[in-house]
């Protein structure tokens, strides 16, 4: 009993605070009562621009080590979790083992980034306070306590998610975005980088397929994406590194990541 006056306490100095700078400190301690975290990183996904990042807490530093260099310079256009802001997912919580393409972790982007971060499990709240805008709240499993979250606590906070939502979306309710995101829009103008850049001149399939084998896709889950057979995939996938004289993922990831950015 105490623990649920407790949680009911935290839950309404939230309210209470709601567009005061105290809201960040009580609304994860109130989310931390309820699911223990180890980390805490509240983003703002937009159309036309990199997330912004509101809120972020952590015991390990490497969990938010690299986050403005790296995931907020590029590599989140790679993440499940933004794919989850331009499918425009209904508001919820999801568990990004159950989100992730099949190849997610042997993917550069888990390799070289995500694992380096130390997770072991994530969840996160979807909300949107506005158009074009998604709030997402992520509460993370490190190596500071290397367990992932339990059945009944992944349970709690599919209960609560409503809730997290409604405050999620009237905190941040002044964030806007401009402009529309497309992965046409997106493809082209990749193209155009790696042109500029390296002298490459890729077909539209050609930098959809590469983007999907960075995201962690296999070349049955591309073909399921894009409408064409797993073979044809693989076709486009020995063209594209032809064309880039490149023979592995490693590879694609070195030459596109630093372009994400633009």
């Amino acid at each position: 009993m105490q623990k649920g006056v407790e949680t009911d306490e935290l839950l309404g100095a939230a309210i209470k605070s709601l567009h005061s700078p105290q809201f960040d400190q009580v609304f994860s301690a109130w989310l931390q009562a309820c699911v223990p975290f180890d980390n805490i990183t509240t983003l703002a996904y937009f159309q036309s621009q990199p997330p912004k990042r509101l809120m972020s807490e952590s015991i390990e530093p490497k969990a938010h080590e690299n986050i403005d260099t790296v995931y907020l310079a590029g590599a989140y256009l790679l993440d499940p979790f933004h794919d989850l802001h331009i499918a425009r997912a209904p508001r919820g919580v999801y568990r990004l083992s159950e989100i992730a393409p099949d190849q997610f972790q042997r993917n550069r982007y888990f390799l070289e980034y995500y694992r380096n971060t130390t997770m072991v499990d994530e969840i996160g709240f979807v909300s949107y306070p506005s158009d074009g805008v998604s709030i997402h709240v992520c509460l993370g499993r490190d190596s500071n306590s290397g367990l992932r979250f339990s059945n009944r606590l992944i349970a709690i906070a599919k209960r609560m998610a409503p809730v997290v939502a409604s405050l999620a979306e009237s905190h941040w309710d002044a964030l806007n975005s401009t402009g529309t995101y497309t992965e046409t829009d997106f493809t082209a103008r990749l193209i155009g980088a790696v042109h500029e850049e390296y002298g490459i001149s890729l077909s539209p399939r050609q930098a959809e397929v590469a983007m999907l084998i960075l995201r962690g896709h296999s070349s049955v889950s591309i073909g399921l994406r894009l409408g064409i057979s797993s073979q044809t995939v693989k076709v486009f996938r020995k063209q594209l590194y032809r064309k880039c004289d490149i023979s592995s993922q490693a590879e694609l990831f070195n030459l596109l990541l630093p372009l994400l950015g633009s």
